[in-house]
Parts: structure tokens; sequence; C-alpha cells
């Protein structure tokens, strides 16, 4: 982890900054207000949060999911990542293998998350309503928003030393709260510009890691770094969970960014861009991250002045600039997830399924400037400590990826209730105690396998310290959730839209045609 230094004479000029921030977006709010509040579909800010995009609304193509996370994935933290599996004692060539199958196995099931988007037009989140209840989805939103905090403010770390690179400013706190402000822009403006954003990072970091790699080989003896360890099945494994556990923690927002495409587009061509983006970037990056830390070269210590340093002097703003942009488009993600889990969460006692556009911007802002906070005011150790924290946090993303796979492909076969996810009076209830049971015995099985920072479990040492808990998890849960299910869940037998309902207006629970 990159050091933070923040000295106590900024802080007054990093709140007044924060401050500033607030108040520039609650301008842009009144600027364009009119036409967001009345919902116009051509106004430039995004106005839709939970509730589902009608057909009239829908756009692009799968291929967008493949740059989107394409650039989300080439980036400097993926590559820290790949280091972290040399670092922990894999041979080069053994991360390499295990980074790839975690990166193939984690990504099928992030893609299998994002191909529910155009299905049903509607966050990632608000979709475990069906399984959780209304109000009993909010135990894994909590989780969900602070791992996004998490990963915001380690990303603004970062990006904020870019800056400071690249304009040769000293104080950390300009970098940090640039980077949070680019962030917050993005993500208001939301789902049309963070795809354009893939876009561009997805060529600006192909041409960017491409000669950061030419350089790489021209600069060590990379053939050497093979061999120079035994192969160790303990390590392959613990390889293959970070890499997996990687690709995990989109499942919580993947499908926020597929439910603008046609209901008519293929489940196939939405599984297939987003896994293969998401991949095939996270394996460009953290092979080299394998390979700058199986050098030696000093990356992990500054992970921002190495990349430059090997750029060379003459080409290091450049670097920067695509440091910057690979962390922008992660990072808004993480700000447009957070606030729709943030949003999901909070709507379910509250009954809303329309927000305000002044809403949706406070929620964004709010999230951003915390994340900015925690940033700009913590210790090196202490977001070193936050991190393996987050990193904790993954075992709760297995558990509920299971449930909510399980139910929508083999339970309720992508026949869901619409309306009822709003109303905690209707077919699902607010509270399913039976799959809030299952998920939690799905943390818990993890608990003896884990081999982690903060934790390590008793049959993890046993097994030479591997970690498995997220395929014990994947399984364990998978099977009782099924066996569970089958038997209690209320299934409706077609796709109910909210026009289908007369209790989209009444808030009445009304239980349709059930399906054993």
């Amino acid at each position: 982890m990159a050091e933070v230094g923040t000295q106590p004479r900024y802080r007054n000029f990093a709140l007044l900054g924060l401050y500033s921030h607030v108040y520039t977006f609650g301008t842009l709010n009144k600027f364009w207000g009119r036409a967001m509040s009345e919902g116009s579909s051509d106004s430039i800010v995004e106005y839709r949060t939970i509730e589902m995009i009608s057909e009239a609304e829908r756009h692009g193509s799968p291929s967008n999911q493949f740059t989107l996370w394409f650039g989300a994935n080439l980036q400097i933290t993926a590559v820290v990542d790949g280091a972290l599996a040399v670092v922990f004692g894999s041979e080069a060539l053994t991360a390499i293998i295990g980074l790839l199958i975690g990166n193939i196995l984690g990504g099928a099931i992030m893609a299998l998350h994002a191909a529910q988007g155009p299905r049903l037009g509607l966050p990632q989140m608000i979709s475990s309503r069906a399984q959780f209840g209304v109000k009993g989805a909010t135990l894994p939103l909590v989780l969900v928003v602070l791992m996004y905090l998490g990963f915001a403010a380690t990303g603004t770390v970062l990006s904020g030393q870019a800056i400071n690179l690249m304009f040769g400013v000293a104080n950390p706190e300009f970098g940090i709260m640039a980077f949070g402000m680019l962030t917050a822009v993005v993500a208001i403006v939301g789902y049309r510009l963070i795809h354009i954003l893939g876009r561009i990072a997805t060529i600006v970091s192909i041409l960017g890691f491409g000669y950061l790699a030419i350089r790489l080989f021209g600069h060590y003896e990379i053939p050497q770094v093979f061999g120079q360890k035994p192969f160790s099945l303990a390590s392959l494994l613990l390889t293959i969970s970070l890499s997996a556990g990687w690709q995990m923690t989109f499942a919580p927002y993947v499908a926020d960014y597929s439910r603008y495409l046609p209901s008519n587009t293929s489940n196939a061509a939405t599984f297939w861009n987003s896994l293969l983006g998401s991949a095939i970037g996270a394996q460009l990056a953290m092979t080299f991250g394998v390979l700058v830390a199986a050098v030696g070269a000093g990356f992990l210590k500054n992970q921002v002045g190495f990349m430059g340093e090997l750029a060379g002097a003459s080409v290091a703003i450049v670097v920067y600039f695509v440091i910057v942009m690979g962390k922008l488009t992660i990072n808004c993600l993480n700000a447009y997830g957070g606030f729709m889990t943030m949003l999901t969460t909070v709507s379910s006692f509250s009954n809303e399924r329309r927000i305000s556009q002044a809403a949706r911007i406070t929620y964004i802002v709010g999230f951003v400037a915390v994340s900015v906070v925690v940033a700009l005011f913590a210790s090196a150790d202490f977001l070193q400590n936050f991190k393996n924290f987050v990193l904790l946090l993954l075992a709760v993303f297995v558990p509920w990826s299971a449930i909510n796979l399980v139910d929508y492909y083999l339970i309720s076969k992508e026949q869901v209730d619409i309306p009822a996810l709003y109303n905690p009076n209707g077919r699902y209830g607010a509270y399913n105690w039976g799959t809030l049971g299952c998920y939690i015995l799905g943390i818990l099985v993890q608990i003896p396998f884990v081999n982690q920072a903060m934790y390590q479990g008793v049959l993890s040492r046993m097994l030479g310290d591997a970690d498995i808990s997220w395929i014990v998890s994947l399984i364990v849960t998978s099977v009782l959730y099924y066996a569970w299910a089958r038997k209690t869940q209320r299934v409706p037998d077609r796709m109910i839209l909210p026009a289908d309902r007369a209790d989209t207006v009444s808030g009445r629970g009304v239980i349709d045609t059930v399906r054993s």
C-alpha cells in the first residue's frame, strides 16, 4: 500500500475543499434542475436510479460491457493484486496460471450476474430482494457499501499520487481532492458517460501497459524469474483465490451497467462480453504485477513512482495519466454502485420506488466526500488495515452470489415479480428468514478455511496455508439454498412488470399464480 502523508496544516484546506466540492455539485443540480426533475430522457445527467428501466429507454450493445470491464480491470490496483501472489510465496509461473484460473472462475460468476441486467432492467442489489425479502436484503447491502467505500478510498490515494506527479504538486490533498471531484462528476452524469469512459480507458490502458511491458522486458531478465521456487498446491490455491475474489467483488453491481441494454439482448452475448472484458483485462494487469514483483523491482513500496520510473522521465507523465484513467473508471463504478446500494438500503424502509435527482446527487457527493475524507485523514497503516478488512468482507459476497444465482437461474428461472421487489407486503415479504439463515451459514462455514492477513483458520493451516473458503461456501450455500428454496419460494409463472400490477400504485400486496 502506498503511503499517505497528511500534514496537519493542510487539513483546514482539505475541509474547505470538500465544502467547495459539495457546493459545486449543488450548483450543478440547480443548473440541470428542471430537465432532471421532469425526468427528461434527453438530459445530459442520468435521472434513473433504483426503478426498472423502461423498454423505450433501452440502448447500447453487449460489446460495451467488454470495454467497460476491460478498462476497469487493466489498472494499477489489479497490478498490485497480481504482485501479492508473489509476495505471498507463489512461483511466477504458478502465480500466472493460478490467477488465470481464478479470473475465469470468478469472472464467470460475475458475468452470470451481468446477464440479469437486460432481462430485469434493475440494479443488481434490488434483485436480491426476491431472495432475502425487501428489508432483509439490507444485511448484505450494508457490507457492500463498506467494500465500495474502502476500495474507493484506497483508489483515490493512488490516483491522487499520480495527479500530484503529473502537475508537480507536493501536497497530497491536491491530487486526492481533484480525483474525488472527477469521480463525482462522472458518477453524477451517470451510465452513458461511465461507458464512454470505459471505452477510452480500454484504449489508453492497452497502449500504456503495452509500453510498460516493453520497458519491463528491456530492463530486466524476465525469463529468469520462472522456476525459482518449487510448485506448491497451497500457493496455487491462494493465487486462484486472489483473482477469483477480485472478480467476485464486481458481482454486487455488475448488472447496474447492463440494465439499459434492450431486454431482448441475448444472455450469452452479455455473459461473454462481461466475462472476457473483465478476465482478460485483469489477467493482463495481474501478470504484469507478478513479473514486477518477481524481478524484485520494489513496486509494492511505491507503486505509482515505480511505474513512472519504468516509463522513463520523458514519458512518465503519460503513464501517470494512464494510471488516473484506469483508476477513474473503477472508482466511478465504486461511487455509482455505492450510491445505488445506499439508495436500495434506504428505500427498503421508506418504500420509495423513484428517487429525486437532488437526492441522487446528494447520495453520490456524500459517498465520494466520505471516501475522500478517509483518503485524506487516514494514516498509511490505517489504510492497509482497512484494505485487509475489506478483503475479509469478500467472504460475504460468495454466499450472497450463490443464493442470487441459484434463485434466478434454477428456482425462479428468470421469472420475477418486479413490483413486489418494492413492496414489503407483497410476494417476497419484508424478511425471508430462511434465506438469511442460509446466507449466515454460508459465511460461517468459511471461517475454518480462511487464510488472510487478519485471520487464518485452523483448516487452512492443515491444508498448508491454502485458502479454499470461497469454494466451500459456494458449494455449501448453493446446495442448502436450492434444497430450501425449491419448496418454499413463491415464484410467479411469468415475468410481472410494473404495468401489470395494480398494487404498483396502491401498495397492496397481491399474490399472483404461483409455480411450485
